[in-house]
């Protein structure tokens, strides 16, 4: 692996989370993972007992395609420096790296169920009228809000 100095004059970042990484210099392996639950409901209540991992999307197998392509790889260093003036990053979340340097092998992996609970409107909605879809684009004279009809 390539082994240079990496000099920074200066960062700002605001931000750096869940199972992120900001590295100034080579690393051999990263790896990171992160996973997230995010419940979305109409009303504020909180159960207590929420956030089992035990959802199809936290444990399928995630496809790595092989690589299949021979590489040829030819480095010539006249400098053996990484030089960065200025960094400004507003964040670094979710299985994310932010470095300046090498990585021989990188592995991130995030994975996030979003969940949205709505309340019941049955009752409010049998009085109303509800127009299917496809009787609004069919309908002569109307228009989509992007100009088509």
């Amino acid at each position: 692996m390539l082994q240079r100095t990496s000099v920074v004059d200066n960062v700002r970042l605001n931000v750096a989370s869940f199972s992120s990484t900001v590295e100034f210099g080579d690393i051999s392996y990263y790896q990171a993972f992160s996973r997230a639950l995010a419940v979305q409901r109409e009303r504020k209540t909180f159960f207590g007992n929420e956030g089992p991992f035990d959802y199809p999307i936290f444990s399928e197998p995630i496809p790595i395609p092989p690589i299949t392509e021979n590489i040829n790889i030819m480095y010539h260093q006249t400098k053996p420096i990484i030089k960065v003036k200025n960094l400004d990053i507003t964040a670094v979340s979710a299985s994310s790296l932010l470095q300046v340097g090498s990585t021989r092998h990188i592995y991130a992996e995030t994975r996030i169920k979003h969940i949205r609970q709505l309340e019941n409107h049955s009752e409010e909605l049998k009085n109303q009228t509800i127009i299917p879809l496809e009787e609004i684009h069919s309908s002569p004279g109307t228009s989509i809000i992007n100009g088509s009809q």
